[in-house]
């Protein structure tokens, strides 16, 4: 017996495992009805059905549809995030701006609520605020240019470029994207500094290969 209540005493309450499970399915339902249709025409009462939970218990996780999209958009972010800022640090940027192009395509339906729609300000704020405190530990990169700036301009260029891509890019390829994201939000910002230039030169000018060479 004392066994068993050891082991039940690291456990979660079944009520919150259960409180987790449904809001997921909240969420799940609430992405996948995005995919069908636009945010305003998009109600609670669909997002319960496809979720299989009750009008009421909706109420008991979120305070209206607004609520939910919140819920939805700070998980969004996270990740977005979490793909945005190795952009600033990769070797190989261009290989991680096609990871975070493909993300938001395949995911197109939420990140054009959330990039073009009418949260957009919000969102955009809530992604430099985290971005900010990510920036804030990572220590500086170049000590010409502050790094708080350096990665906030590098996560609102690449915003703006993913809000120009899902508005008007219909026929502009992932790999295509990757090129122009690389190109205008991240290239500009990872060029090594003087020492790093100094070492990268020595490494690829012939003339410093024929010297070792004699």
């Amino acid at each position: 017996m004392d066994l068993q209540r050891e082991r039940n005493a690291g456990r979660p309450p079944v009520r919150n495992a259960r409180s987790a499970r449904t809001r997921e399915a909240l969420r799940r339902a609430f992405l996948q009805l995005l995919e069908m249709a636009p945010l305003e025409e998009v109600t609670i009462r669909n997002v319960t059905a496809e979720a299989d939970v009750s009008y009421a218990t909706f109420f008991r996780h979120y305070a209206d549809k607004d609520a939910l999209l919140d819920d939805v958009a700070a998980e969004e972010i996270s990740r977005l995030l979490a793909m945005t800022l190795p952009l600033l640090f990769s070797v190989d940027s261009r290989a991680s701006s096609r990871a975070l192009c493909a993300y938001v395509r395949e995911h197109r339906a939420i990140w054009t609520v959330l990039l073009t729609g009418g949260a957009s300000s919000v969102l955009k704020k809530e992604f430099i605020r985290q971005a900010r405190e990510v920036a804030a530990r990572s220590g500086e990169r170049d000590s010409r240019i502050p790094n708080d700036l350096r990665v906030v301009f590098c996560v609102s260029g690449t915003l703006e470029i993913l809000a120009w891509w899902l508005e008007h890019g219909d026929d502009i390829s992932i790999d295509r994207m990757a090129e122009i994201q690389d190109m205008l939000g991240v290239a500009p910002h990872v060029r090594p500094g003087p020492e790093e230039a100094v070492a990268v030169g020595e490494l690829t000018d012939p003339r410093s290969r024929m010297t070792d060479l004699v």
